[in-house]
């Protein structure tokens, strides 16, 4: 019958636990919820003792702590996770990482690293396949030791995963300070619906963590809800009783030759971008970004979903509705567009991506703020690709409010419209001639019943040579010019066209730039 053994029995058994097995190693697979392939596994320490049964971790790992013990206990596993591996390569069984745990009661013996690298060296074990799993407390009251261990790993290649992360006091501080490859997040810690605070804080540090370049595995995974939240702000890889529980050796063994296995993937690679340095406010890059470009603003985009994740005051001023950081932050950028406006966003995004270089559209959004109320707005983004990570992407945009622009042209539009159905319903004809370019444009009327092209370059003299104005008009035609690149405001005469010396009064009325410079000439022409 299993019972609880005292602390007096575990101390005294400790040693011959390891040695007749009773100290054992538990695998519980990690998995990629997106391919739901095995990226690894964790190793876990259990104790079935011959007499006194099955004892729980968090009865007997407390008492090897108090005595110094664990770091015996925590050795004999990583020899077992060593011989395992060995096994599957002997066997030709293609192996994943495992991780084993270190506390900081084996931080404490200064030789341990070097005493499980030996163990990995006599075993031939390649490093990869040997995660080494530090837990966040660790860096409680030992800052210095956790850092000079990490160190010692990363010399002989480990890769360093932070256990336990958020359900210690300090873990954004841990976070900044201590060097490791990979996050587990510990589920636990964010209990309650995922739709509230828990999950807005997750979805904070997933996002933390990918800028700086750290792989996320979500730990204490239940249900398939929680994974799919997870997959949703971009974290794949989960451990947990979803997908399975601790396995004893045979079993673990067995899932590996049934699973298809994949290595993890780095997190967003950041192609001209220093993330680290982006987000210190001291930073040169923070400096640039805040005070030395047009609004600008980084944000992510994950199977359809954008997020806006870092904008800088001109932004702010750009958008012109009064609104705050906080506020532009919380927008869903597809709730404000239409589904036009949404599919020519997505097309630049998706351009951006495949030609590596600076890409530009224009979205009209519908902005609702506190002060302004609703307005729409038409926004010029030029976008380009700073990284990606598998599905997901991270952009840089600089952003113009060209609404005023884009209403000018629209309402220069309507009233050409206008015009040219007026001119369609009357004898008259009218052009525009650019000054500079010497470009005349004429109007539909002019192009449909005079047979004039659309551009006539070097005007007059096209149509001089061609006799549509008569050669004792000439000299005076090209004279009306003259004085209009001159500044002459209005000019008009009677005089006759074509070959067929049909009487029009011509009119000239000049446009000036905000100088006084003279920029077009309007014209038409009348039937006498």
């Amino acid at each position: 019958m299993d019972r609880k053994m005292t602390e007096q029995e575990y101390v005294a058994r400790l040693e011959s636990a390891v040695a007749d097995g009773s100290i054992f190693v538990c695998y519980q697979p990690k998995i990629n919820h997106s391919t739901e392939r095995m990226i690894g596994a964790e190793a876990l320490m259990r104790w079935n003792d011959k007499e006194f049964g099955l004892q729980y971790p968090s009865d007997f790992i407390p008492v090897l702590e108090k005595h110094d013990l664990l770091h015996k206990a925590d050795i004999a596993v990583f020899k077992m996770v060593c011989r395992l591996q060995r096994k599957l390569l002997d066997e030709g069984i293609s192996p994943v990482p495992i991780s084993c745990n270190m506390s900081r009661y084996d931080i404490f013996h200064k030789e341990y690293v070097d005493t499980i690298e030996n163990i990995r060296v006599r075993y031939g074990i390649p490093v990869n396949l040997l995660h080494v799993e530090i837990t966040e407390s660790s860096a409680i009251g030992g800052m210095e030791l956790v850092l000079l261990a990490i160190e010692k790993l990363h010399a002989y290649g480990y890769t360093v995963e932070m256990d336990d992360f958020g359900s210690g006091y300090s873990s954004l501080n841990v976070l900044k300070d201590l060097p490791v490859d990979m996050i587990k997040l510990d589920m636990r810690f964010f209990s309650g619906s995922l739709s509230g605070r828990g999950g807005t804080i997750i979805s904070a540090v997933v996002r933390m963590a990918r800028w700086l370049d750290t792989p996320v595995i979500a730990e204490g995974v239940e249900t398939m809800s929680q994974a799919d939240y997870m997959k949703s702000i971009g974290c794949f890889y989960i451990q947990g009783y979803l997908y399975s529980k601790p396995l004893p050796e045979d079993a673990f063994i067995e899932m590996i030759i049934k699973s298809e296995h994949e290595a993890i993937t780095p997190a967003i690679e950041l192609e001209n971008l220093d993330a680290e340095k982006f987000w210190d406010p001291e930073s040169l890059e923070t400096l640039i970004f805040n005070n030395y470009v047009g609004g600008a603003a980084i944000f992510s985009y994950y199977q359809g979903r954008l997020e806006i994740l870092r904008i800088n005051n001109k932004y702010m001023a750009e958008l012109g509705m009064n609104m705050d950081e906080q506020e532009i932050l919380g927008i869903d950028l597809w709730k404000t567009v239409d589904l036009e406006n949404r599919k020519c966003y997505e097309e630049t995004l998706h351009r951006a991506i495949v030609s590596g270089k600076e890409e530009m559209c224009e979205v009209w959004r519908d902005i609702c703020s506190k002060t302004c109320g609703m307005d729409k707005i038409c926004i010029r983004s030029y976008i380009r690709l700073l990284g990606r990570a598998g599905e997901q992407y991270l952009f840089y945009a600089m952003v113009q409010n060209v609404t005023e622009e884009k209403t000018q042209i629209r309402d220069l539009e309507a009233s050409e419209k206008k015009f040219f159905y007026a001119t369609e319903h009357s004898n008259s004809f009218a052009w525009e001639y650019d000054i500079t370019t010497k470009e005349m444009r004429p109007c539909r009327r002019c192009r449909r019943v005079l047979g004039l092209p659309e551009v006539i370059e070097n005007y007059p003299e096209p149509l001089i040579e061609t006799g549509f104005f008569q050669p004792d008009y000439a000299d005076m035609y090209r004279d009306w010019h003259r004085q209009i690149a001159e500044g002459t405001k209005y000019l008009e005469c009677d005089m006759p066209l074509t070959p067929d010396r049909v009487m029009f009064h011509i009119s000239y009325t000049t446009e000036f730039d905000e100088n006084g410079k003279p920029l077009k000439a309007y014209g038409s022409a009348l039937p006498v």
